[in-house]
């Protein structure tokens, strides 16, 4: 009996030991796993040459990185406009990485508003699985806009360049010099187009597009509309001008009225000759080919900014067997016009044009200085193949845009 009861105490000692070791082991595993170290030295600064919506951070990696044969996986920046919070994520940043932008935008309602001169406060997150450490708190720190991207000198470069040779050429142009421009046989053919209206007594339909006054196109029709309005007065016809836009009328009077005036002809100018007829496109499109059936004017002026109605227009005033010069800066209907008018000015010769007629002194210096510019660039495009075909990168390196 004493026997057993040794033996009985003898396994309950045991079976008290075993238990207890298990506990001490499972202790040991929890305290042997600990968060991962966090980054040191984190920085932050104002991202230079940017609009002031940015901030630049950096940092030394965990010792847990995991590109150390650590733990760590990823980092999350944190932010906040104050040291003691509340932190907002900002953005994550794979493992191994030692910087990272904090960039947002300028509009208040976008999700990724920055605040521009705002102090902000940063903090990084480094982690591991479910574990993770926080940086010390880093800032004050504000984004500010700078006046100008230092990286882009070069384009500052060619924008002086140009504007002192157009200055040259339009200086040149008000001492009286004759500037040389490209005939354009369109407006060569003006004063003819003109003179045969005149000599079978019809009038001249001019068409100032679908574009508004503040369009490059309509504005550079102005200026054509002026030159043929006091040509029209000499040869003591008729202009016919259907507006698609209330204020482009108006503004087309005024030229008409005022080419008249210089004509010395202000008593054939006739107010109702320059109408409005509707703001829709199709309905101005049937009134104008209805203007063209009944009128058959001899010549047709198609100069301004065009969409669908282009064919229609020409097919329309060519079966009425009128001359047609048209202009548009719309590059999908150029072939429309060249099939169906005896004269077509292409893309940026509509703004030549305005230039070539009026024969302004600042119209003619901005010309030459176009001309000249984009011979520069086309130079400067052969000379750079060249460049790289030879391995010199110092000449392309002078082109370079930083970020």
């Amino acid at each position: 009996m004493r026997m057993k009861l040794f033996l009985f105490v003898l396994l309950a000692l045991f079976m008290t030991a075993v238990v207890v070791a298990q506990e001490d082991t499972e202790i040991d595993s929890v305290v042997t796993v600990s968060p991962p170290a966090p980054v040191a030295n984190l920085v932050g600064v104002d991202t230079p040459n940017d609009n002031g919506h940015s901030i630049s951070l950096s940092w030394e990696l965990s010792p847990d990185d995991a590109t150390l044969g650590g733990t760590v996986t990823k980092y999350v920046i944190m932010r906040s406009e104050s040291a003691d919070g509340p932190f907002i994520v900002r953005d994550t940043v794979a493992a191994g990485m030692t910087k990272k932008a904090d960039n947002g935008v300028k509009e208040i309602e976008a999700e990724d508003y920055f605040a521009r001169n705002t102090d902000f406060y940063y903090k990084l997150v480094a982690l591991a699985g479910d574990l993770k450490s926080e940086s010390e708190v880093f800032g004050p720190v504000r984004g500010v806009g700078q006046w100008f991207n230092t990286g882009k000198w070069s384009v500052v470069a060619a924008v002086g360049l140009f504007t002192l040779v157009t200055l040259f050429f339009i200086r040149r142009a008000k001492s009286g010099a004759k500037l040389y421009i490209r005939p354009l046989a369109g407006i060569d053919a003006v004063d003819e187009a003109i003179g045969r209206a005149t000599e079978m007594g019809k009038p001249i339909l001019y068409v100032l597009g679908l574009g508004t006054a503040s369009d490059i196109a309509t504005i550079a029709s102005f200026t054509i509309l002026s030159r043929v309005a006091k040509k029209v007065a000499e040869y003591q016809t008729s202009i016919l001008v259907p507006c698609y836009d209330p204020i482009v009328m108006t503004i087309a009077q005024e030229t008409v009225k005022t080419s008249y005036y210089d004509a010395g002809r202000p008593d054939a100018y006739n107010e109702d000759d320059v109408f409005f007829v509707t703001n829709q496109q199709f309905a101005y499109v049937g009134a104008v080919n209805g203007l063209m059936i009944r009128e058959k004017p001899a010549t047709n002026f198609y100069l301004g900014k065009f969409y669908a109605e282009s064919l229609i227009m020409a097919e329309t005033g060519s079966a009425s067997g009128a001359i047609q010069i048209a202009g548009t800066d719309e590059v999908t209907q150029i072939p429309f016009f060249v099939v169906a008018c005896d004269y077509t000015l292409i893309g940026e010769e509509l703004y030549a044009a305005s230039a070539y007629l009026g024969r302004e002194p600042v119209l003619l210096g901005t010309l030459k200085g176009q001309d000249y510019g984009k011979a520069m660039v086309i130079a400067s495009i052969l000379i750079g193949i060249g460049a790289a075909l030879v391995g010199w990168t110092g000449y392309v390196d002078l082109f370079y845009v930083g970020p």
